[in-house]
């Protein structure tokens, strides 16, 4: 099965290189935060070393990029933070899904995807300017130009807010596109099979009731896809 996304040269490492369905792998970086870029949410995963309890955890969460490197942010109290900003071992992973893909046979039904892996270690951001600007990624990755429509965080907000980073060195991507894979003797099945594309859409913005202010033309039309 090809991809819609071409694989560069670049060497994936041991732990991120692609076993299963090898054909799907996507080793480059523009590829990568074409993904990264789209998708609303990542999931981190981590293990907690507490009493000895090595006890693994996944959490959803925002974040925002910024050239090589991923941000996320939350509470100082965050036990998630805590640990990460530790130096654990962290794995992101992020994954959008383009379509349901019926087959004529149950066990070849399967869905188009893109996702993403991101194995690191994650550091607090300690920087004033660079804790700001990894805000504005986070904002600017949910909405485009609404950080310089609404108020900047204030000193109070900054100070109970911890971002941490997480390069974006040892990545790999997967991605199926396409039809239905059956075996030869399935095809003539009598049944419906091919694709059900799947997209996020937004609806009407609904007004606050407080608020006095026209749409601004950045919320109108939004769309999770991005200009190449």
């Amino acid at each position: 099965m090809s991809t819609s996304l071409k694989s560069s040269n670049l060497n994936p490492t041991p732990r991120t290189r692609v076993v299963r369905e090898p054909q799907r792998a996507v080793y480059d970086r523009d590829a990568v935060n074409q993904i990264l870029d789209e998708a609303l949410l990542c999931h981190v995963g981590f293990v907690a070393n507490s009493n000895s309890d090595f006890q693994p955890f996944v959490i959803p969460m925002s974040y925002g990029r910024d050239g090589d490197v991923l941000y996320i942010h939350g509470s100082p109290a965050s036990r998630m933070l805590r640990h990460l900003e530790q130096g654990v071992p962290v794995c992101i992973t992020v994954t959008l899904i383009d379509g349901l893909v019926l087959a004529r046979s149950v066990f070849n039904h399967s869905m188009n995807y893109r996702s993403v892996i991101i194995l690191g270690t994650a550091a607090l951001v300690d920087d004033p300017a660079e804790k700001l600007a990894a805000l504005r990624a986070l904002s600017e990755h949910i909405l485009p130009n609404r950080w310089d429509d609404s108020r900047q965080p204030n000193e109070k907000e900054l100070k109970a807010t911890s971002v941490l980073r997480v390069p974006i060195n040892e990545f790999s991507a997967k991605v199926r596109v396409g039809p239905p894979l059956d075996n030869e003797e399935d095809y003539s099945f009598p049944t419906w099979a091919g694709v059900i594309p799947l997209e996020i859409n937004s609806g009407a913005p609904i007004r606050d009731d407080r608020c006095q202010q026209e749409l601004p033309a950045y919320l109108k039309n939004y769309s999770r896809k991005k200009k190449s």
